[in-house]
């Protein structure tokens, strides 16, 4: 029989009339059971937060990424794409011309990012599931045509109906600059817009897709390609590849997976996450403080029942463990209460989308979450640390207290 846990029990428990300390250890535990519902809910948005930018850039990013590991481009040959293509585990190869073009559409301009694709490119993109005018077809009747952002459609107020009116892309040569001939100085090339693409901001605003032929001539690129993206096969461990093509290739070569592509950005995700915890972690503990003034006049107004209890020959350690239980009590149940709370209002926002983002041009209408058991165990662990805190005190005083002088 736990006697320690039993004695500290009927005090949580006790249905004597109300006093001021049952008063202050009902408030610590509204205190737990607010502070943890917080903490899971918050952390649930950063996680849902985390998959909405996978998914965001899913449609964008290849599986893999091949880049050169200093400069921006890196020379090929067939013999270097073959070994490439038979790697174990690549199922597509797509070649990648990617660049900063002046674009020029009737009297208006803009730097754009000019992205210059093979033709198996959408074999292994989504993009075309995210073209909202025109088409994807880059290849339109044996002819070039250009994907464009919507943000740089509107910038330059692009017509894709209009087969009339070209898009002209202006790239520096690399010759002396002749101000008596400014033009020279620059390769100009034509080209119509096929079709309007809406991904995400960073995107929309920046980025055209043309034919990787159309952007050899316009960016002098020759057979230097800037990226080869990759599509892993169906059932193939993407991480697997990734070390068997990094091998291949050597130091002189990035390898990335989607991941990576975007690190900053996960990363600031995650930092943001962690500080929220420490935030909210203390938060918690300031709500504990409550349970360590409970347990500090609980100590003085159960003083005869130690003494009694010391008398009957309880150790000081039994008389300590019924006070850190007493503390663990008012925590562990204000815990549970704001666990399952943060859990339902969690499932909630993910079927109803309860709470709105408040933004008109937002991907998704509703705060994504995403709960995970990890959270839980982490919020749970914090609150049994910061209970051990605020209790040893009023414990070891309990224990330490005089029987001669309490009787």
């Amino acid at each position: 029989m736990n006697v320690p846990f039993l004695i500290a029990k009927r005090y949580f428990f006790s249905r004597k009339k109300r006093n001021i300390i049952s008063i202050i250890s009902n408030i610590a535990m509204i205190g737990v059971a607010v502070g943890s519902a917080a903490l899971i809910i918050v952390l649930s948005v950063f996680n849902g937060l985390e998959d909405l930018i996978r998914e965001i850039y899913s449609s964008f990013d290849p599986d893999l990424k091949v880049t050169a590991a200093e400069g921006k481009s890196f020379e090929t040959d067939t013999e270097f794409m073959n070994r490439i293509r038979n790697t174990p585990g690549v199922a597509v190869v797509s070649e990648v011309i990617e660049d900063n073009a002046l674009l020029r559409y009737n009297e208006r301009q803009m730097v754009v990012k000019v992205k210059g694709v093979s033709e198996n490119f959408f074999e292994q993109n989504e993009i075309g599931a995210s073209v909202v005018e025109g088409s994807s077809d880059l290849y339109f009747n044996k002819t070039y045509r250009a994907l464009v952002g919507r943000g740089v459609q509107y910038q330059l107020s692009i017509r894709p109906g209009n087969q009339f009116v070209p898009m002209q892309f202006l790239y520096p040569r690399n010759v002396k600059f002749n101000p008596l001939n400014p033009e020279g100085s620059f390769n100009s090339l034509n080209i119509l817009p096929g079709g309007i693409f809406a991904i995400e901001r960073q995107y929309d605003d920046a980025y055209v897709f043309v034919p990787l032929n159309f952007a050899e001539e316009l960016l002098d690129y020759g057979r230097r390609r800037t990226a080869l993206e990759i599509k892993v096969a169906e059932g193939t461990q993407i991480d697997q590849v990734k070390r068997e093509l990094q091998q291949l290739l050597g130091e002189g070569f990035k390898v990335q997976n989607s991941d990576e592509q975007h690190t900053s950005l996960l990363r600031a995700v995650k930092v943001e996450k962690l500080f929220v915890f420490i935030t909210f972690a203390f938060i918690l503990g300031i709500a504990s403080l409550n349970i360590f003034f409970s347990l500090s006049m609980l100590v003085i107004d159960k003083k005869k029942d130690i003494a009694i209890l010391a008398s009957m020959g309880a150790t000081a350690k039994t008389i300590r463990n019924i006070f850190l239980l007493e503390g663990a009590l008012v925590a562990f149940i204000g815990a549970a209460y704001g666990l399952t709370i943060g859990m339902l209002i969690g499932n909630l926002q993910q079927t109803f989308g309860l709470v709105s983002m408040g933004m008109a041009t937002s991907v998704v209408e509703a705060y994504p979450v995403k709960m995970e058991v990890a959270d839980f165990v982490f919020t749970g662990l914090a609150i049994i640390v910061i209970t051990l805190l605020v209790s040893i005190r009023p414990a070891n005083k309990a224990a330490a207290m005089s029987v001669t002088d309490n009787i």
